[in-house]
């Protein structure tokens, strides 16, 4: 496939984990000379900028371009890296993964043969300590570990519904940012918080707009799992803030299904399930289990929530 690349990678103080990315990417298979590396340093105060500026001089890297952007929020920094972006396939990925040497070359490789608008990659677990003992594969998602299997599937009409676009490991036309925009600044994660969202309202967005998409598994990336990550707190607390930020994305991009007091029938259905299933598996032996069935009716509590607050918020309006 033709093309130049820009790899867009927003930081903020991991230059240990920056260093085995840039050096990840520097051993990719795709061509030096037809990508960039556009790294968008959201504040850092450690030495990420020496980092970078070292690694440009490698005799090995593509071409690097490092930008400052002192606006707090992931988002921020992204959209800054897209304005100064040179190429017409974007490609996004994380401070924190190792992308494998093959993964340009497979993400540009699904987008030609397919003549997707955008592709979604494969996201690995590289766990710091071994995983405890309830985490299973379910709870995968606060993790931003995004597995969809070994078999390319189609994103969008006439395909898979359960496939959503990670900012971690995906590539866009260029074409589809000049039509659609960039991130969200109000949704990108900021430090101190769980606040996150920007990716699915990135991924909604290009559905609405009609754009078509593709899952490829080839294209890997292996995320760094930190231990703190690792403990019941922080996967309640991600699960409790995400049904509360899907619900708020969801009221912007409604979809025509049934609802009871403002929040659609399945979801009650599988959380009354996922109750069930708690109180069964645990029963059953199978803890894991049902810790995860257990923290997706906390997801669910957010999400209600959440659909509640805006619906009594039009409500008052209508007054």
């Amino acid at each position: 496939m033709d093309g130049f690349v820009s790899v867009i990678l927003a930081t903020r103080n991991r230059a240990s984990l920056l260093a085995e990315t840039l050096d990840a990417l520097a051993k990719q298979r795709w061509p030096r000379e037809r990508f960039e590396i556009v790294v968008a340093d959201n504040g850092s105060t450690d030495d990420t900028r020496l980092l970078v500026e070292s690694f440009a001089r490698t005799d090995d890297a593509p071409a690097v371009r490092y930008l400052f952007v002192a606006e707090p929020g992931k988002s921020h920094a992204v959209n800054a890296a897209l304005r100064c972006a040179r190429g017409d396939l974007l490609a996004f990925t994380d401070d924190d993964v190792l992308p494998d040497p093959a993964w340009l070359e497979r993400l540009l490789a699904a987008l030609d043969e397919t003549g997707a608008d955008f592709v979604a990659g494969r996201i690995l677990p590289r766990w710091e300590v071994d995983p405890p003992w309830w985490l299973s594969r379910a709870l995968y998602g606060p993790l931003s570990v995004v597995d969809n299997g070994n078999i390319r599937l189609t994103i969008g009409a006439g395909g898979s519904n359960d496939v959503m676009a990670q900012g971690g490991n995906m590539a866009v036309r260029s074409a589809v940012i000049a039509r659609i925009g960039g991130l969200r600044t109000d949704l990108g994660s900021l430090q101190g918080t769980l606040r996150t969202g920007e990716d699915h309202e990135f991924f909604l967005r290009m559905r609405t707009a009609g754009c078509r998409g593709t899952y490829e598994p080839t294209a890997v990336v292996r995320h760094w799992v930190a231990r703190e990550r690792l403990t019941p707190a922080y996967f309640g607390r991600w699960l409790y803030e995400n049904g509360r930020a899907v619900a708020r994305l969801e009221s912007s991009y409604p979809r025509p299904v049934a609802r009871l007091l403002g929040v659609p029938r399945y979801l009650w259905r599988e959380a009354a399930i996922d109750a069930y299933r708690a109180i069964g598996f645990v029963l059953g032996g199978d803890r894991p289990a049902g810790f995860a069935a257990a923290l997706r009716v906390l997801w669910f509590g957010g999400y209600m929530r959440e659909a509640w607050l805006a619906r009594m918020q039009t409500a008052g309006n209508r007054v």
